[in-house]
């Protein structure tokens, strides 16, 4: 009995007391925090698992590279195209596209545009000036009056911040600014005026971040409200969450979802509270050949969509 330890005490081995010893003493260096990500990306992971790009009917795209910068795109789509209706079942009508592509990427500039059979043109562009400034510039010509659009983006990042300023037709200016406070948490805030329109708004955010969770809150003026939580299970395995609320309206919406990572596909799906379920299944049968199928049912609203397809390249 005389080598049992005493009531009260705990032997701690010597390892384990250094390491948390250590770690008590770390302090955290505010001059070298990490770069957060852009305020636009805010909801990055949830958006991945929660808004797939579903489709409905057939779909087939074949990418060819000419050289190592430059390829040609073609796509071809076949399904129903929803109308506005003031009755409550939704209408469809049956459509089909052809879209050409071509792109050239380059370390430093990224040049893509697109053309459509009903005569809409695309186009996106991406240059990196430096290091730390990007300007960004994407534009929409269609043969519909006033729906023609483009904006300008010019991006800057710096050590532990980033700001964003915008500006596009309709006399549209925006400007954000996000800043990590601590090595998990970022703040930012954004501000726009849309004169066309004689509107405004301010929004703030939060973003926390770990190895296995974020978190992130976004409100505005506008009355929405936003807020996302991604927990990482696995390498392989995310789950997913979201509410958005409108407090000007009085709208609500939630939902959770999945994110799958297998070796030869990957499976995405969600369920919100409007009960509307969504799939998204991306199956990759060869190199630079993947199956992608697409399923999304709304009860509520008696309207399903299903659609598959193929991407080569």
């Amino acid at each position: 009995m005389a080598g049992l330890v005493p009531p009260g005490t705990t032997a701690v081995p010597a390892d384990i007391s250094h390491t948390a010893h250590t770690k008590h003493d770390e302090k955290t260096d505010y001059m070298n925090l990490p770069c957060p990500i852009p305020y636009e990306e805010l909801h990055r992971e949830a958006l991945m698992s929660l808004k797939p790009e579903t489709f409905e009917g057939l779909r087939f795209d074949f990418t060819k590279g000419l050289n190592q910068k430059f390829s040609l795109s073609h796509s071809v789509s076949m399904g129903p195209t929803e109308i506005p209706s003031q009755s409550a079942e939704t209408i469809k009508i049956p459509t089909a596209n052809y879209e050409f592509g071509a792109n050239f990427i380059d370390p430093n500039l990224m040049l893509i545009g697109r053309v459509l059979t009903d005569g809409r043109l695309n186009a996106r562009v991406k240059w990196d000036l430096t290091d730390n400034l990007t300007v960004k510039a994407n534009a929409q010509l269609t043969n519909e009056p006033h729906m023609s659009h483009g904006m300008f983006n010019f991006d800057y990042k710096g050590k532990d911040f980033r700001s964003q300023f915008q500006m596009g037709n309709g006399a549209l200016f925006g400007a954000s600014y996000i800043q990590s406070v601590t090595p998990h948490l970022s703040l930012g805030g954004e501000v726009f005026w849309a004169g066309q329109h004689r509107k405004s708004g301010i929004g703030y955010a939060a973003r926390f971040e770990t190895d296995k969770m974020v978190a992130t809150g976004q409100v505005a003026n506008t009355g929405i409200v936003a807020l996302s939580y991604v927990q990482k299970v696995s390498d392989k395995v995310s789950l997913a969450s979201d509410f958005m609320y409108n407090y000007l309206s009085r709208d609500a919406t939630a939902s959770v979802g999945y994110d799958y990572i297998l070796r030869q596909c990957r499976l995405r799906g969600k369920i919100d509270s409007n009960g509307c379920t969504t799939s998204y299944l991306e199956e990759r049968l060869n190199m630079g050949l993947n199956f992608i199928l697409s399923a999304e049912i709304d009860h509520w609203k008696k309207d399903y969509k299903f659609g598959f397809g193929l991407t080569v390249g």
